[in-house]
């Protein structure tokens, strides 16, 4: 082998939270070396936010304050090195809609390799759980409907909160309790009931909670695995 190791670097915006940028960071790092074996590993780049910041503005709906806190961090990654970006929350991507008109470098949507995985399984219609703003509002959903003709429903309000409580409550400090694992199996069956022929997790803390063994009768859909998995393969063409 030729060193260094050809490869992209990856940039990730993280720190939305610290959980799942680690995850992130072990998932693309074990990734690589199962491609390459040895001790081979990712060439990466974090570029860290501040959580604080980030529930503030979106308990408080600040979209236009936190897009323009997310775009100049963007703008660092690529200023860094970056050849590949990459932003570790499902909300985030609400402000993000824009952009390839910030950096230059590819940007992966992390609803696209889900979108794509739910297509190769076959399905239409899958259940959402996630932050309250991802589960209420349409900017996820039409990006699975009109790519990928996939339909998204999502918990009724009284779920939506609770979901979205063991997120930022929990999830984000990687609190793991059996009785927020039964209440997301509960919305779970809800949705399957309303005609979901899967899941997404929709946010990237989810799946240490939620595991495919706790609702074997409907596949689920990491879009933490599925994003990492996106983010290696291009960084290794």
């Amino acid at each position: 082998m030729t060193r260094p190791t050809k490869m992209k670097t990856i940039g990730i915006l993280g720190g939305m939270s610290n959980q799942a940028t680690s995850e992130y960071y072990r998932m693309i790092n074990d990734l690589v070396n199962q491609r390459l074996g040895g001790w081979e590993i990712a060439e990466t780049l974090i570029q860290g936010v501040n959580f604080g910041n980030i529930e503030y503005y979106v308990r408080n709906g600040l979209w236009e304050e936190s897009r323009v806190y997310i775009e100049e961090k963007a703008k660092g990654a690529e200023l860094g090195g970056a050849d590949i970006l990459i932003c570790v929350s499902n909300t985030m991507h609400r402000v993000l809609d824009n952009i390839e008109q910030i950096v230059s470098i590819p940007f992966i949507h992390i609803s696209d390799p889900t979108g794509s995985a739910i297509k190769k399984a076959g399905l239409s219609k899958v259940g959402i759980l996630g932050t309250k703003p991802v589960m209420e509002a349409d900017y996820i959903k039409q990006r699975f409907k009109q790519k990928f003709a996939v339909d998204v429903i999502s918990p009724n309000e009284n779920d939506q909160v609770i979901v979205d409580r063991i997120i930022f409550d929990e999830l984000v400090r990687r609190e793991i309790t059996d009785a927020s694992k039964h209440a997301y199996i509960k919305v779970c069956e809800d949705l399957i009931s309303k005609g979901a022929q899967g899941i997404i997790l929709g946010c990237t803390e989810i799946f240490l909670l939620l595991k495919p063994e706790d609702l074997p009768q409907v596949p689920i859909f990491n879009t933490t695995e599925l994003h990492a998995r996106a983010a290696v393969d291009l960084a290794l063409t």
